[in-house]
């Protein structure tokens, strides 16, 4: 069974726009457990516009299933996972002011970097995932540095669905043959959603989880929070 992790940054992007505490982003992280989701993503980036530090060590205290922190490793962010100590931290080269997250690592260029990093957060007993475009020759560096797992970069797959999923799809395979290759878990990530979702979860070999936030929490304004999660879930069974 493909894990379910929901990022629920987009629950606070709609409370920080009229301040105050509506909706609740603990409340949030207990509901979406309870409709079924095998984890919650956070994403704190320096300018708190969505998740706050402060949201993170919140949710430590209540978050029951698996815990995921994901962003760039500067010194407040490795701060931040040091105290916190989540279940998993995925590692990503977004700049400050990036809107989203919109490239992966170049695991080779950065790789003394993310081996101290990486060494630090595994004497933790934190599992670590690096965020990577589907470049294969990206995995091999993953796994010298020490990860535990890349998680796949998938605006590229979402973006080329429609036209021709098999097209789209490709470069994935071949990323994720090599990361099990190389003993490495693969998570997923960016722009999944309901029409996508499972056609990518039936062709990746070794998938293990989806980190989805915006489709889902659109969907939800239409469906439900619970009924969109159990929706998702069916996806990847």
């Amino acid at each position: 069974m493909i894990k379910l992790s929901v990022n629920i940054n987009k629950i606070a992007v709609i409370r920080n726009s009229r301040g105050g505490d509506m909706p609740n982003i603990v409340k949030a992280a207990i509901n979406a457990e309870h409709y079924g989701a095998e984890g919650i993503t956070v994403h704190p980036r320096p300018d708190e516009r969505h998740i706050r530090y402060s949201d993170v060590y919140d949710l430590k205290k209540v978050v029951k299933t698996e815990f995921n922190i994901e962003g760039n490793p500067i010194e407040r962010f490795v701060n931040l996972v040091t105290d916190v100590v989540p279940a998993q931290v995925t590692l990503v080269p977004d700049a400050h002011d990036a809107i989203t997250s919109n490239n992966g690592w170049d695991t080779r260029a950065n790789f003394d970097f993310l081996t101290d990093v990486i060494s630090h957060f595994r004497r933790l007993g934190i599992r670590t995932s690096i965020f990577l475009n589907p470049e294969p020759e990206m995995v091999y560096y993953a796994a010298k540095c020490g990860a535990d797992r890349i998680e796949l970069y998938t605006e590229g797959y979402a973006n080329g669905y429609e036209a021709s999923s098999e097209k789209a799809i490709t470069p994935y395979i071949a990323t994720a043959i090599e990361a099990r290759n190389a003993g490495l878990g693969i998570n997923a990530g960016h722009d999944l959603n309901l029409d996508n979702l499972q056609y990518f979860a039936r062709m990746i070999p070794g998938l293990l989880e989806v980190s989805i936030g915006h489709a889902l929490i659109s969907d939800a304004l239409y469906f439900g929070m619970e009924n969109t999660i159990q929706m998702y879930l069916d996806k990847l069974r």
